[in-house]
């Protein structure tokens, strides 16, 4: 969670009459990027007595189900829960975990469209990926779009800020001119690292979430995130009234954002279409 998931997450606990430190008690645990912090924390949390534990992404729900643990679980964001087989069903989760979903939302390919319309002149893309989470959801789908608009297509995978570096000093060797990067909860905890390589290697980018764009990467096509944290609290609310997981159906995100960053476009000598413009929700200037 960055700042303003968590601003907008606790928004969404006064929404339904949760105030910190007065009627609930939240903790805050943070695994930076770390699988070996993820396992630890996972096991830690399967032992303690939380009424209710908020997380996100496919790998973190399914660590913390490895665990055993009977405390109910709300996933605030991930990829596909009924693929994962954390949930039997969007309407019947039927299990421990329930929340909120991007399942059936093709927006890796989206992100490679959107990304060729703006920079019509490149032609060859690295699809960076984190293999943690294995092969994500829409990454055929995002190989297809690219190559049916006429795109080379490199798929580079990154777990490490060692293999990040490798990835981008590959993909130059290789003749990319432009990346694109799936969804991964470790590319969030590396961003930085990954805005400056591209900013180094001049590669027109395309990220998952407005944050990264707030940083000074180019572009993010994607569901407002902080909503998601929002609402996953009336998740939290109706748990701790006496709902249990597996008879809350899992919910898709409402709002979608298209962020440009006009300053990373002047240093890559980039003129954003007036079209692409128009449909920003946010123009970083």
């Amino acid at each position: 969670m960055d700042a303003a998931q968590i601003a907008a997450f606790k928004q969404g606990l006064r929404e339904n009459g949760l105030i910190e430190g007065s009627n609930v008690d939240v903790q805050y645990f943070w695994i930076e990027g770390s699988l070996e912090r993820m396992q630890k924390l996972a096991a830690e949390l399967s032992q303690s007595n939380f009424d209710v534990i908020l997380t996100a992404g496919s790998k973190a729900v399914q660590t913390l189900l490895a665990t055993g643990t009977k405390t109910p679980i709300v996933f605030a964001v991930i990829a596909d829960p009924v693929g994962s087989g954390t949930v039997q069903s969007l309407a019947r989760p039927g299990g421990n975990a329930t929340g909120l979903s991007m399942s059936d939302i093709d927006l890796e390919s989206k992100r490679i469209e959107v990304l060729k319309e703006t920079v019509p002149s490149i032609t060859r893309v690295m699809i960076l990926r984190d293999p943690v989470v294995g092969v994500p959801t829409g990454a055929a789908e995002a190989e297809a779009t690219a190559r049916t608009l006429g795109l080379h297509v490199v798929v580079a995978e990154a777990a490490s800020s060692d293999q990040v570096e490798a990835a981008f000093r590959r993909g130059r060797e290789q003749g990319v001119d432009a990346v694109a990067a799936m969804a991964s909860a470790f590319f969030n905890f590396q961003r930085k690292q990954l805005i400056e390589l591209a900013a180094l290697y001049r590669f027109p980018s395309i990220w998952e979430t407005g944050v990264y764009v707030k940083d000074g990467g180019l572009m993010s096509y994607g569901p407002n995130f902080p909503d998601m944290y929002r609402r996953s609290a009336e998740y939290i609310a109706r748990i701790l009234k006496g709902a249990m997981p597996r008879d809350v159906p899992v919910q898709q995100p409402t709002k979608f954002e298209l962020l440009v960053n006009l300053k990373a476009a002047k240093i890559l000598g980039i003129t954003i279409p007036p079209t692409v413009l128009a449909r920003a929700d946010e123009v970083v200037e």
